[in-house]
């Protein structure tokens, strides 16, 4: 009788082990579509906005436009320099030095859409 309780509780947990799976396989299956209606539900405010609004005496313009990350530009640089040096002093002492000079860029260019 023991052993068929012990059975029926491993069985037990793997079920629910397999339940848990498929609950978590469906929502990552629906993230997709959910981002699909999200981007679909911001476009369509977008279009329909037309001249703007009006928020605290100022009036807002808005363009119409989509961001698409392929009429962005980026261009980055970066340098680097380091110097060491060593020096061993009487007695075996030995003293190190490094200096580290690290500059960088980024310029970022997002060029409106053509459809405008």
């Amino acid at each position: 009788m023991l052993i068929r309780l012990r059975n029926s509780k491993a069985q037990t947990t793997a079920e629910y082990a397999i339940l848990i799976a498929l609950v978590v396989g469906a929502a990552m299956a629906m993230q997709v579509y959910v981002k699909r209606g999200l981007q679909g539900r911001v476009r369509d405010v977008v279009d329909h906005t037309g001249g703007g609004g009006e928020v605290a005496g100022e009036t807002l313009e808005f363009s119409g436009s989509q961001y698409e990350p392929y009429y962005s530009e980026s261009q980055a640089s970066s340098s680097q320099q380091i110097a060491e040096s060593e020096d061993v002093g009487q007695g075996g002492t030995v003293g190190r030095t490094s200096t580290t000079t690290t500059t960088g860029t980024r310029t970022q260019t997002i060029n409106p859409s053509e459809e405008e």
